[in-house]
């Protein structure tokens, strides 16, 4: 059995090469809505069961269906206050079951990334042919619908296999999302050789980990962002770092959070010093200004201490 991932090499996080972003920007700062569709019946899965209640999960559907009736507005609007563009992990069924959405999205040139086709629908027990048709269709459909290339991606319920990112890069990506082990965007190892990069997608700010996971308070969430935050600026004097707020329509969209995620918002788009971005612009940057100093410096490094 394998012992690590073979992704990525070990690369401390000191003394990288210095991250200047635009405008000499401390933190990159991205917020990836999470719209996903969820089948009140999937195919059954034997690795995984989608909802742990016995059919049908009345609660679970409807509530998933409140954020993409009620949460998903509520939310666009408070980005729109902000100037904030989404980045949205998609469910890409969505664009049949919501078309309304995609296009509020599309007005707002939001970037559509690949989430997977629906979220009950995993890559456990996949052969690799089955996950790269499944990844290409997603991409497909992107295109189809939005007319945009598909940079990114998130698997389905964070679901993988040991070749989800390599079929993903090999199928014209160029960033994931998947790893959570930096604070920094890192270049990858991918069996096509190509120049691929993971950003920080702070999972621990995950509006679902927070709320559903950890059981904290709207309240006490504004704060974890605020400090996240914080800690990310002071270290973003001295190289750039990257946060992303992970949201679902259905968490913090409802009535009774929505605040603890304006304050948020009105707090870190306060600071001058942030680029207001997307991921796709974050990886295509490190791609174009980043990528090949950061790898020739993790290779100097194996080769110092081999």
């Amino acid at each position: 059995m394998k012992q690590d991932l073979n992704l990525y090499k070990e690369w401390p996080y000191i003394n990288r090469p210095k991250i200047e972003w635009p405008n000499k920007a401390r933190v990159a700062f991205w917020v990836a809505p999470n719209i996903e569709f969820y089948e009140i019946n999937p195919p059954p899965n034997p690795f995984r069961t989608p909802w742990p209640q016995p059919y049908p999960p009345v609660a679970g559907y409807s509530i998933r269906d409140y954020g993409n009736r009620v949460g998903h507005v509520r939310q666009m609007k408070l980005l729109d206050k902000y100037g904030l563009r989404g980045s949205i992990s998609l469910s890409t069924a969505l664009c049949y079951h919501h078309p309304e959405i995609i296009e509020l999205c599309r007005e707002r040139e939001w970037e559509f990334f690949s989430h997977g086709i629906y979220n009950t629908r995993y890559t456990y027990g996949l052969s690799e042919e089955q996950e790269r048709s499944m990844i290409r269709e997603s991409m497909d459909i992107i295109k189809e619908f939005t007319g945009q290339t598909c940079a990114g991606y998130l698997a389905p319920a964070l679901s993988h296999s040991e070749k989800t990112i390599d079929i993903f890069a090999e199928e014209g990506g160029i960033y994931t999302c998947d790893l959570f082990h930096d604070d920094q965007p890192t270049p990858l190892t991918v069996s096509s050789g190509k120049k691929f990069v993971s950003i920080p997608y702070s999972l621990e700010m995950n509006d679902t980990i927070a709320f559903a996971v950890q059981k904290v308070e709207p309240r006490r969430y504004t704060q974890m962002l605020k400090d996240n935050f914080d800690q990310l600026y002071k270290e973003g004097s001295q190289s750039g770092t990257v946060m992303c707020i992970p949201t679902h329509n259905y968490q913090i969209s409802c009535p009774h959070r929505i605040k603890a995620f304006e304050e948020a918002l009105e707090y870190i788009t306060g600071h001058s010093d942030v680029w207001l971005t997307t991921g796709r612009e974050i990886a295509q940057y490190y791609l174009d200004h980043y990528y090949d100093c950061c790898s020739d410096d993790i290779e100097k490094r194996i080769e110092n201490h081999g």
